[in-house]
């Protein structure tokens, strides 16, 4: 069937459905990795967002349900190249035909995915609406208008707390922001008992619990639209050691007096070169963000950069246990380069 993406700005692309055929809306990205579609779709970080991939053959392994990274597929839409309809894989379990058909995702093929990188990299991201229909202007409109995104944060979370673990080792305390699975089973495989809170908990209801360490999870949105959760952050900080990742990294930034800005087409893949400045050892590391810590709070020193474009990538307190990345160590997908982070961060624990 024929279907079109129509940008914010006017363009249109024109291709084919598949998955399911009803009409989505989002803010159109793209992301560089060559493998791991299926966890960039069930990565609540992506909630709210048409994802493309720049490798053109997706779908070529399947879908494997034991690998997703939530309950279900978190993106609005997917755009491809060219969709692979017959995978080859010992693990494969459906297709990602059937698994977008099955959570009710739109996806668009045979679409120039090189020329739509290259608008988003020159313009910025931008919404876009996926459609087999004519729309007209003002339904165009409207859905551009109806499009809002700044409460994904707490449509992903937990509603009520979470616990794993033994009983026997460090107590962290993991603040869901629209946490990855792969993060909960690094805290895990390392002994941790960990209690998984909604985001909407206030830091008196955490404390209460007497956790050695707080996490602050990954997390879809702009970390601006989220003052109330910012508050809370900057009431645990010097209370208990606060580590964090992505949005995390974000809202600890935002709760120490620093400001966050919107990066013109984010980072989003599994090969964004890292360098962490007290060993000038470099790893390539998972990311999926559209925002940074643009002003560094007073009191906190630079641990990682971007090699891409030498945005912040890390920092902690000089004085207070208080530590956070902006990539994903945890990987999934990408390479496990940066997993050491998850020995680290549970050093901090009280």
């Amino acid at each position: 069937m024929k279907a079109q993406l129509i940008l914010e700005n006017g363009m249109i692309f024109e291709g084919k459905a598949f998955g399911a055929t009803s009409d989505c809306v989002g803010e159109v990205v793209f992301n560089t990795g060559m493998t791991g579609y299926q966890e960039i779709l069930t990565d609540p970080s992506y909630y709210g967002q048409i994802v493309t991939m720049t490798y053109p053959l997706i779908g070529n392994y399947g879908i494997n349900l034991e690998d997703l990274e939530s309950q279900g597929i978190m993106a609005k839409g997917l755009i491809v190249r060219e969709v692979c309809e017959v995978s080859s894989n010992f693990r494969t379990e459906m297709e990602l035909d059937t698994f977008l058909k099955q959570h009710g995702v739109m996806g668009l093929t045979d679409v120039d995915t090189r020329a739509l990188t290259r608008i988003i990299r020159l313009r910025g991201a931008m919404k876009g609406i996926i459609t087999t229909r004519t729309l007209e202007q003002n339904e165009i409109e409207s859905f551009f208008k109806g499009y809002d995104n700044h409460d994904a944060v707490y449509k992903v979370s937990v509603k009520s707390p979470v616990k794993y673990g033994k009983g026997n080792g460090k107590r962290v305390a993991v603040m869901d922001y629209g946490i990855k699975r792969n993060i909960l089973r690094s805290l895990e495989m390392r002994g941790c008992d960990i209690t998984v809170y909604p985001a909407n908990t206030k830091a008196v209801e955490v404390l209460k619990d007497n956790p050695d360490l707080v996490f602050l999870s990954n997390g879809p949105g702009d970390p601006a639209d989220l003052d109330e959760i910012v508050g809370e952050v900057s009431a645990l900080i010097g209370e208990v050691p606060v580590v964090g990742i992505c949005l995390g990294h974000q809202l600890i930034g935002r709760a120490m007096g620093g400001k966050t800005s919107k990066l013109r087409f984010g980072h989003r893949g599994c090969n964004h070169p890292v360098k962490d400045l007290r060993t000038n050892r470099v790893t390539i590391t998972s990311q999926n963000h559209g925002y940074h810590v643009s002003t560094l709070p007073e009191g906190f020193s630079v641990t990682h950069i971007s090699m891409n474009d030498q945005t912040v990538e890390g920092m902690r307190h000089r004085q207070l246990p208080v530590y956070s990345v902006q990539f994903h160590p945890e990987a999934s997908p990408g390479p496990v380069d940066s997993d050491y982070l998850f020995d680290e961060f549970i050093s901090y624990a009280k």
